[in-house]
């Protein structure tokens, strides 16, 4: 490729100012590369170069580019006067012709203080335009905020894309102007322009390393792209510098998430000001563009330099909206500033339009290409639209029509002519109505787009918006065809700004039509809803004229309408808590909707705090608007007065109740000059996560009409419930929103309109409730009636439903109640016909809900201090409603209310409420002893005579049982759901109903539990504990199986109380979700946006119970928009975990019912022990969750057992304590959900020291499974026998526990001997225990004793146990010492039953082959199968299982079983399975013949141990026998007789080695309890003598001896908290079995301690292969 010389001629503008003594560089881009920057020295026909209007000629020696297609060029900002301004540069290769330059015009100021700023260009070849071509790349640089941070170099950036690479750009010139860039904690803004690299990969950022303090710390780079529609976050959180980290000053970071935003296009705007006498303006000038699809946002147009001077042609870029086709723009400026006066000649708009090139040609041709050159013909060709409006007139307030805005259409095509409306707005006539506030008007056309916000200045009155006045403006715009709304504000000035708005009447002059907007509303901070913005909506004539009429009427009755028609949002700004957060700036917001936006609204009357916008506080306002779709984003911001300006905005929240639902904007960052990046107004986009939706609200209009009778009015706080069929209620709501309203409002013989978003309860309102809160002077009121009135659901009228009351609500009249029920007395609706009138139709309501009397009688507990004088509130729930909390004052029967013992009657009036099924009671623990104890509460309901009983027996206390003083009875017979939750998803089962009871009692849990879809996940996750770790966003997690199978996100939400996940903290959460088979990948994530929302996720462990593991995470990693790699979501490989197998669990439903007998309920700690033939579980808690366990109750709750069906025996163990320990228990059921079995175990008895005749707190009861117990009863018989050996007796308490097939005895004690003096030596004792449950075959005893006593040594021959039930005698021998001082010093021992030892293994044995043949259409074979045994002692001939003509075997579906003798070889790891030919020819050896096994399982005769190999595969038929599949052993069930034999006695090695962290250590005792799959070592107590053991870093070895477990599979460790600083932090435990030498590994590193972590003192370690 040749070496060419390119020519390049720069020629500098004429300009004042425009030359330059900076050096200039140049770069030529052209097809095949491009020249790098290149400084242009050495001039060939001039000394000074570009110098104004010069003409400088360079040669540029480079490879050749071919075609030339931009030019870069820019100067380094060096030197006095660096301004530049070029007019354009030629460039043309060395011995072309002059015709053959290219042209690249410029026309701008390469001035950091001109124009954008920019001193670098990119030019593209005349007749393009390059603003239009190039795309900008904004970008803010974030330094962080650490110590050192900022620096003085100069930092460069470099962008690569997919479709090129930028070059290297110095960032220079910023946007937002901060004076000294990249300062610690700030954000600089930067604006590339350059052409479309595409989407961008990587950026590479860095800096020159000069200066002082030239080091650096990165943060984050964001780059948004407007053009592309997208915004890339380049997370980077390190030093750039010599002396930090790896010392590099230049770094290539990947975007860690790219975000779709709203897709804008780039406008080339020009203004031509007029060369007329101070045509001029320096006003800020802005304009809107309308177009067929749309309207842009506001557009300033504004730059560095002086725009809009006489004569002058100013262009600007702006990136907007595309609006299609272009069919007006409007452009006006502020009046601001000296001479504002401007004269506008005219303004061109220019942008890409893309239209494709015809596509027939390329169809033909289609095979012989390639597919690129198929991209390149397809490829857009962009040509420029553009539109020019001519104005040629004057904006000023003293010229022409004194108008300071105009709309224009574009030059030649427009249809579409200026229209003039004439506006009358009609001031109210209330008190104070009048304003001296500028008010300011937009009007919306239903197509054709709005005015724009006009400020109404002239009118025909010389004060405008007095009390009951007419003021007449006229407005010119383009025709908006029919008029949709019109939003009218002011701006709170003047001395009074407060404004009452009649309505607004507009003109259309040329279609000369006139449109009505009521508006009947304050625009007053002080008054109403505190707005002083209202959109309005016309309504039908026919409504206004009805109001003129009968002047009677006060209020409107059109505010309805309005309401229904527009959205009230309810705004919740929350500021920061940090120093100087709050401001006292005025805040304005504007919300962006799909359809429009509302305007900018000041945020002026906060309905909470009087200062608005302190530091932490949460502000709420109202705003409303008509139709602007859903909300895309709201823009917020202040206007920078005022003392302390800067404010913090954490999150703005903005509830809309008409649509139903809730945006969270998050935003978390200062809006402040001196913080950040310096803006004061920020765009917030909504963050997903925290959007919430719920049903939507409905306008209601309340009309109150308050009696004319003397006193009749109140003051105080009314309020409202509304309750339609089945008994739906609406929440509680205030009438009056302020003090001021109260005072205003229910005066004698006044009627007052109120319009309030409620729940929608249905096409009737079968009751309400209206009460007063009391308080203050003269509350009585004497309400005469009240109307509420909606909307038909066409919109098309309404409908008034009228509630008669003429009653006090007063606690000096009548019967003292401030709270009434009214029900409806009559409906009135009204509907507008086709032909404009109103048709009005009234009748009265049938039977309406009659008013039921309750009588209702509290009986207090007959206990000490059960009385109290707190205020008690009682809340009643029917299937038809509720009563609302009523306070009970007045008892009936005593005059010291809820004493010890007592009863009270208490009368309240109300509704019918149906059947009542639950009542909710409370105290407001107030007065000197509120602690009170509550037996029942008894409800008769005189009208119908029905009686109900709540029964309670508890404490309602802060100090007592569970510290609540507020609970929920259910009515005895009650069975439906018991959900503590408000609300109507009540499942009440009426009388008639029997049948299906059962039904309605399942929870939708249980359903899905059943169903296996739904199963719990039981996660933990630790926080780590550097600095700022803790978040208090929400946390969520998603669990992924394969093929995208996954759950729904599922919140961990914290439990009340905790308001954060703190650092260091472990929160333990069980949720639900669906069951996604094998697990892949795990996400865990925040809601968190906001910068600030930071949280280290140290550790994350998720247990799946019904798989039987658990997989634990050490994450270590930040979930946050600053650190890390900026992302609040991390997926998690399941190959990165640690996997456990914790054994599999199965869920039952757990049905505990609690006897109804006095005092049958309690609040003591329940234990669950369940037994089966396949082992036993460890002791589970039953949790009381509040009100489980109460007397008469059958509480169902979802536990995890492990997998020991077929079930035996349950034990219950209660611990006896708390305020009620006494528990009567009836029965407990358990029902497997997988496969629907029930078992029941009845106890009929008291769990108490005190009730039960033997005092005992433990029970245990045998399963009945179909009517059949599973054990039998019976009496064990022991005899003990002590040694002969001198000092073999002891006086020591002996215990101990018997196990066998069935679970084990259970610790029995052994007190009462045949024998006088126990234990004495050469002594035989016997014991006798009655009322036993039988264990079967007996394999083990645990024997014990407490050394206590002298000389407690005692040395033990043997033991027999007779069993009467099966008249069976066990010999367990000893021979040993349990003794300190002899022996291995072990007071425990652990024997074998000396029965089992008979059976030896014999060489040979049988096996029984069962095979189960797949259930689908191809599974069956004709031929035979042959199989092969690999067991730990051998492998096993090959037996074959034949199919005979005579015999058909491994049919579809079909289970069969052969039987073949074998030698013994032992537990059988895996099978071999082949399938071959029935003659065993070669020939007839099929391809495609199949067997389909499902699963074979395999039984050992001699012991009748099961192994099971679940196959599920196809097996080809196949003639040589090298082709076989291999199954691996998926459950082994060993026998009874099995498991007995394994009982040899074994000494296991402990080794418990502490961590080294400090105060690792511990005094306090410690236990450990070993699990293996033959049994458990019970909790035995790791000590040795004189010695100070667990210390920091120390490894201590303990040998404990038991009879062999088997394999070890889990271990418990725990202490007794006893001591100083008994927090211990355990390393790891190491098990050893000495007679196999084999070593089990459980590893743990985490504290046992009270104060760290989740607070365990025992921790579960599973073992590490």
């Amino acid at each position: 490729m040749p070496v060419i010389k390119y020519r390049v001629t720069v020629c500098t503008g004429t300009v004042s100012g425009s030359g330059t003594d900076a050096n200039v560089f140049v770069c030529l881009i052209g097809d095949q590369g491009d020249t790098g920057d290149r400084v242009l020295y050495n001039c060939i026909n001039t000394v000074n170069k570009f110098e104004k209007g010069n003409a400088d000629e360079f040669f540029v020696e480079a490879v050749t580019l071919k075609q030339v297609r931009r030019v870069r060029i820019g100067h380094d900002g060096k030197g006095g006067s660096s301004g530049w301004y070029l007019a354009k540069v030629i460039v043309r290769e060395e011995g072309q012709p002059e015709s053959e330059a290219v042209e690249f015009p410029c026309y701008r100021w390469l001035d950091k203080n001109e124009d954008d700023g920019q001193i670098v260009r990119e030019l593209v070849p005349a007749g393009e335009s390059p603003m239009l071509k190039n795309v900008s790349y904004h970008i803010s640089v974030k330094t962080g905020d650490v110590p050192g941070a900022s620096s003085d170099s100069r930092v460069f950036i470099k962008l690569y894309g997919e479709k090129a690479d930028s070059s290297k750009e110095t960032l220079l010139v910023s946007d937002n102007d901060l004076g000294n860039y990249f300062e610690r904690g700030r954000v600089d803004e930067f604006t590339i322009d350059t052409m479309d690299i595409g989407k961008i990969n990587r950026i590479l950022i860095g800096h020159d390393n000069v200066g002082l303090r030239c080091g650096w710390f990165l943060a984050s780079v964001q780059i948004t792209v407007p053009v592309q529609g997208r915004q890339y976050m380049f997370p980077c959180n390190r030093w750039l510098d010599k002396d930090e980290a790896d010392g590099r000053v230049q770094v290539e970071v990947y975007p860690s998430e790219i975000l779709p935003i709203e897709k804008l296009i780039n406008y080339e705007v020009s203004v031509v000001t007029g060369d007329v006498r101070a045509a001029g303006t320096n006003a800020k000038v802005f304009m809107q563009i309308y177009g067929e699809t749309g309207k842009t946002e506001l557009i300033i147009l504004e730059n560095r330099s002086n725009n809009f001077e006489r004569g002058a042609t100013d262009v600007f870029k702006r990136e907007a909206a595309d609006v299609g086709k272009i069919y007006k723009i409007r452009i006006g400026h502020d009046g601001k500033g000296i001479g504002d006066g401007w004269f506008l000649e005219s303004i061109t708009l220019k942008r890409l339009a893309t239209k494709t090139k015809d596509s027939d040609k390329k169809k033909k041709k289609k095979k012989k290409k390639s597919e690129e050159e198929e991209e390149e013909e397809s490829k857009e060709e962009e040509e420029m639209d553009v539109y020019t409006f001519v104005a040629h007139r004057w904006l000023a307030k003293d010229e022409g029509d004194k108008e300071l805005v105009v709309e224009l259409v574009p030059d030649g095509e427009s249809a579409l002519e200026e229209n003039t409306y004439e506006v009358h707005v009609l001031t109210g006539i209330v008190w104070g109505a009048g304003t001296d506030a500028n008010v300011f008007l937009s009007i919306y056309g239903i197509g054709r787009g709005d005015t724009g916000e006009r400020q109404l200045k002239r009118s025909n009155n010389l004060n405008k918006f007095e009390k009951g006045q007419v003021d007449v403006f006229t407005i010119k715009a383009i025709d908006l065809g029919e008029l949709k709304k019109l939003r009218i504000r002011h701006d709170n000035s003047g001395s009074s700004p407060s404004w009452f708005l009649e309505r607004v009447e507009i003109v259309d002059l040329k279609e000369s039509t006139t449109y009505y907007f009521p508006c009947q509303r304050w625009l007053a901070v002080e008054e109403d809803d505190g707005q002083i913005v209202r959109e309005l909506v016309p309504v039908d004539e026919a409504f206004v004229k009805k109001d003129s009429e009968n002047e009677g009427q006060s209020l409107a009755t059109l505010g309805l309408e309005q309401k229904a028609k527009s959205t009230t949002y309810t705004v919740k700004v929350k500021t920061g808590d940090k120093k100087n957060a709050g401001t006292d700036a005025n805040v304005f917001i504007t919300l962006y909707g799909s359809k429009d936006d509302t305007g900018i609204v000041s945020l002026k009357a906060s309905k909470i705090n009087k200062n608005k916008f302190e530091r932490g506080k949460v502000d709420e306002f109202t705003v409303e608007s008509v139709d602007i779709g859903d909300l895309k984003k709201i823009k917020i911001g202040h206007d920078n007065k005022g003392n302390s300006t800067g404010w913090f905005l954490e999150w703005v929240e903005i509830d809309a109740p008409s649509l139903g639902q809730c945006l969270k904007f998050p935003c978390g960052r200062w809006l402040d000059k001196s913080e950040d990046d310096g803006a004061v107004e920020r765009i917030i986009f909504p963050a997903e996560l925290q959007t919430t939706e719920y049903i939507p609200f409905v306008p209601y209009e309340i009309t109150v009409y308050t009696s004319d009778i003397f006193g009749a009015g109140t003051d105080a706080d009314v309020f409202i419930v509304l309750y339609g069929s089945d008994g739906i209620c609406s929440q509680q709501k205030s009438l009056c929103l302020n003090k001021r309203e109260q005072r205003m409002y229910f005066e004698r013989n006044s009627v007052n309109q109120f319009i309030v978003e409620l729940e929608d309860v249905g096409d009737v309102i079968e009751k309400i409730r209206i009460g007063h809160k009391g308080g203050g002077l003269n509350s009585g009121w004497h309400l005469d009636r009240v109307a509420i009135r909606r909307l038909l659901p066409n919109g098309k009228g309404s409908e008034t439903v009228t509630f008669p009351c003429e009653r006090w609500l007063a606690k000096s009249e009548d019967d003292g109640e401030i709270v009434r029920e009214l029900v409806p007395s009559e409906i009135f609706t009204e509907k507008l016909m086709k032909d404009g009138t109103l048709k009005q139709i009234e009748e009265e309501v049938e039977d309406p809900l009659e008013v039921h009397t309750y009588k209702i009688s509290i009986f207090t507990g007959d206990i000490y201090g059960a009385g109290t004088d707190a205020n008690v509130f009682l809340n009643i729930y029917g299937d038809l409603g509720d009563t609302g909390e009523r306070k009970l004052s007045k008892s009936e029967t005593n005059f010291n209310k809820f004493e010890r013992g007592q009863e009270d009657t208490f009368t309240i009036q109300a509704v019918d409420l149906g059947i009542l099924y639950k009542i909710k009671i409370r105290h407001d623990n107030s007065m000197f002893s509120p602690d009170w104890f509550l037996d029942k509460v008894e409800i008769l309901d005189e009208t119908t005579e029905e009686s109900f009983v709540f029964l309670c027996e508890r404490w309602l206390s802060k100090k007592k049982e569970d510290k609540k003083i507020e609970r929920t009875l259910y009515e005895q017979s009650y069975d439906g759901e018991r959900n503590s939750l408000d609300g109507s998803s009540l499942s009440l089962s009426s009388q008639d109903s029997s049948g299906n009871l059962k039904e309605t009692k399942k929870s939708s849990l249980v359903k899905a539990a059943e169903e296996g879809s739904l199963i719990p996940y039981h996660i933990t996750v630790t926080t780590g504990t550097e600095y700022d770790s803790s978040t208090d966003s929400r946390v969520y997690i998603i669990i992924m199986g394969p093929q995208k199978v996954q759950t729904e996100r599922l919140w961990l939400d914290l439990p009340e109380g905790k308001d954060e996940f703190a650092d260091g903290s472990v929160e333990k959460f069980s949720v639900w979700g669906l069951d996604v088979g094998e697990i892949k990948k795990v996400e865990v994530g925040h809601d968190g946006a906001t910068p600030e929302s930071c949280w280290l996720v140290e550790e994350l462990n998720i247990v799946v119970p019904t798989k039987g593991v658990m997989y634990n995470f050490v994450c270590k990693c930040w979930l946050a928009r600053d650190k890390g790699d900026g992302l609040t979501s991390r997926i998690l490989n399941i190959l990165d975990a640690d996997c456990v197998n914790t054994g599999v669990k199965v869920l039952y439903e757990v049905t505990v019912v609690t006897g109804d007998v006095e005092g049958g309920g309690t609040d003591a700690s329940i234990f669950m022990t369940v037994f089966g033939s396949n082992g036993n579980t460890e002791e589970m808690p039953l949790e009381k969750n509040g009100d489980r366990f109460e007397r008469g109750q059958e509480d169902s709750f979802i536990m995890e057992i492990a997998d020991i069906a077929p079930l035996r025996k349950m034990r219950i163990r209660t611990d006896g304590k708390g305020t009620r320990p006494h528990w009567y228990l009836e029965r407990i059921i358990l029902k497997n959900l997988t496969n629907q079995e029930v078992a029941t175990f009845t106890y009929g008895e008291w769990l108490s020291k005190l009730k039960n005749a033997k005092g005992s707190l433990v029970c245990e009861m045998p399963a009945v499974i179909n009517d059949e117990q599973m054990m039998e009863d019976t009496t064990y018989t022991l005899q003990v026998k002590t040694s002969d050996i001198g000092g073999a007796g002891t006086d020591a308490n002996v215990s101990l526990i018997l196990f066998g097939e069935n679970g084990d005895s259970g610790t029995l004690a052994l007190k009462e001997s045949n024998k006088s003096n126990k234990f004495e030596r050469n002594q035989m004792d016997e014991f006798s225990f009655s009322d036993m449950l039988s264990l079967g075959d007996l394999c083990k005893v645990r024997i014990w004793h407490d050394n206590k006593g002298i000389a407690p040594g005692w040395h033990l021959e043997y033991i027999d146990v007779m069993d009467s039930a099966t008249d069976k005698t066990f010999r367990f021998q000893c021979d040993r010492w349990l003794a300190k001082g002899e022996d291995d010093g072990q007071l425990i021992r652990e024997l074998a039953c000396a029965n089992n030892d008979i059976l030896e293994l014999k060489e040979r044995t049988a096996y029984e082959i069962v095979t189960v043949t797949s259930d689908r259409e191809d599974a069956e074979t004709k031929e035979n199968i042959w199989i092969i045994l690999e067991g730990k002692l051998g492998r096993s001939k090959e037996f074959l299982m034949e199919n005979s003509s005579k015999k058909r075997r491994f049919e579809r579906g079909a289970t069969d079983t052969f039987q073949f003798s074998s030698k013994n070889v032992g537990d059988i790891a895996a099978i071999c399975v082949g399938h071959c030919p029935k003659d065993g020819k070669k020939s007839s050896a099929k391809a495609d013949v199949f067997w389909h096994v499902q699963e074979i399982i395999i039984t050992e005769m001699e012991l009748c141990n099961k192994y099971f190999f679940r196959c599920n595969v196809k097996i080809p038929l196949r003639y040589k026998r090298r082709d076989y599949k291999v199954f691996e052993c998926a459950k082994v069930t060993e026998s009874f007789a099995s498991k007995a034999r394994s009982l040899v006695p074994v000494k296991y090695e402990t080794i418990v080695v502490t961590g080294f962290e400090k105060g690792a250590g511990t005094n306090a005792n410690v236990f450990i309890t070993i699990f293996g799959f033959n049994g458990d070592s019970g909790k035995r107590a790791l000590k040795q003598k004189f010695r100070n053991l667990f210390e920091r870093g120390k490894t201590n070895r303990f040998y404990l001896e038991t009879l062999d477990m088997g394999e070890l599979k889990k271990v418990r460790i725990e202490h007794d908290n006893s001591g100083l600083a008994p927090g211990w932090l355990v390393e790891r435990v190491e098990i050893t079995n000495s007679a196999t030498g084999v070593t089990t590994i459980f590893p743990c590193g985490k504290w046992l301690d009270e104060n760290r972590g989740d607070g365990l003192i025992w921790r579960e370690l599973f073992p590490r292969y």
